[in-house]
C-alpha cells in the first residue's frame, strides 16, 4: 500500500524523534520538557507518547544491567558466542548491536561489520575471512552482517554465480554445526520490516545530513529490488534454519521494540547468572612531600570555547 504524503510526512517525523532520543539514553529525566528534544519544541508528543518513552528507557537500561551479567558469566565460565544480524537495509540491525555493546567491554563483546570482499579474498574458500574474526574463549562476536551475504545481495546483485550459490547452501549447515560442536553458540537473528516502512527509513536518510551517510547506491538498488530481496530471503530461511542454529525473527517496524525484544530474546538463549565479585576497595593514593607537578605551557591546551 502506497503511503500518502501526509502520512510519510508523520512517519519521518516519528522516526526523526526517535534518532533524538537515540541521544539522551544516557540521562532519563522523568520530566524533561518536550522543548528539551528539538530547539523548536518536539512535534506532536502526547502524554502517551512520553510514557511509551520512559518506559523504553527503563526497560533498555534493565536489560543492559542483565548484559553486563550476561558477559561475566561468559568471561568466567569461558563461553562462546556468534550472534549474526541480518536482515533489509534500514531494517534496525546497527540499533540493536548498538544497544547491545553500550555497556560492554569490547574486549568481551566485539563486532565484526566486513567491507566487501577484496580481490584476494575472493578468490579464498567463501567463509575463510569471517573464521578469524570467530570468538575465543570468554568472548562474543557481533556480525553485522554476516557470510549469509551469500544468499542475499550477492544473490540478488549477481555478485555470486549459480554454481558458488548453491555450494554456499550445501557448505552452510555443516560450517554452523561444526561451530557448534567446537564449543561456539550460534545465534541468527532476522530483522523484518515492511516495505512502507523501509521507504519511510529511506526518505529519513536522503533528508536527515546526520543520516545521509547510511544511503548507499547499493542501498537504493536494493530498494528496486524489494521482491528479489523477498524471494532471497524466503530460500535462505528455508535451506538455513537448522536445528543446531536456527533462524529467529524479529518485526522491526517500530525500532524500540525491536530492541527490547531482541536484547530480552538474546538473554533468554544462555544460562547466565549473576557472577560474584570480591568487594573493591580504591586504595589510598601514595603522597611525597617532594612531589610537585611540573607547569604545562597555555599554548599546549584546547581553548576552553564553552
Amino acid at each position: 500500500m502506497k503511503l500518502s504524503n501526509q502520512e510519510l510526512i508523520k512517519r519521518m517525523r516519528g522516526d526523526l524523534s526517535d534518532s533524538y532520543d537515540e541521544e539522551i539514553e544516557l540521562e532519563l529525566v522523568e520530566d524533561r520538557p518536550l522543548e528539551a528534544y528539538t530547539e523548536g519544541g518536539a512535534p506532536e508528543y502526547t502524554a502517551q507518547d512520553r510514557e511509551n518513552r520512559r518506559t523504553y528507557f527503563r526497560e533498555l537500561f534493565r536489560l543492559q544491567a542483565e548484559l553486563v551479567k550476561l558477559q561475566d558469566w561468559v568471561v568466567h565460565t569461558g563461553h562462546k558466542v556468534v550472534i549474526l544480524f541480518e536482515g533489509r537495509d534500514a531494517a534496525g540491525k546497527g540499533g540493536v548491536i548498538k544497544r547491545i555493546t553500550q555497556r560492554l567491554n569490547p574486549r568481551v563483546c566485539r563486532v565484526a561489520a566486513l567491507p566487501a570482499p577484496n580481490d584476494r579474498e575472493r578468490t579464498q574458500w567463501y567463509f575463510q575471512r569471517y573464521v578469524s574474526h570467530l570468538p575465543a574463549a570468554g568472548e562474543i562476536v557481533l556480525f553485522d552482517r554476516s557470510w549469509y551475504n551469500r544468499a542475499g545481495v550477492e544473490r540478488v546483485m549477481n555478485f555470486c554465480t549459480d554454481d558458488q550459490y548453491e555450494e554456499f547452501f550445501r557448505t552452510v549447515p555443516e560450517f554452523e554445526r561444526m561451530l557448534v560442536r567446537s564449543g561456539i553458540q550460534v545465534i541468527k537473528y532476522w530483522f523484518s520490516i515492511s516495505d512502507e516502512e523501509q521507504e519511510v527509513r529511506f526518505l529519513g536518510r536522503i533528508y536527515d545530513p546526520l543520516k545521509q551517510w547510511k544511503l548507499s547506491p547499493m542501498d537504493l538498488e536494493s530498494r528496486r529490488r524489494w521482491e528479489e530481496y523477498t524471494k532471497a530471503k524466503e530460500i535462505m530461511l528455508e535451506r538455513t534454519h537448522i536445528q543446531e542454529a536456527p533462524w529467529w525473527l524479529v518485526q522491526a517496524d517500530d525500532k524500540k521494540r525491536a530492541r527490547l525484544n531482541c536484547i530480552h530474546h538474546l538473554l533468554n538463549q544462555m544460562p547466565y547468572e549473576e557472577i560474584v565479585h570480591p568487594t573493591i576497595t580504591l586504595p589510598e593514593r601514595q603522597r611525597s612531600d617532594d612531589y610537585a607537578r611540573n607547569p604545562i605551557p597555555e599554548s599546549m591546551f584546547v581553548p576552553e570555547f564553552y
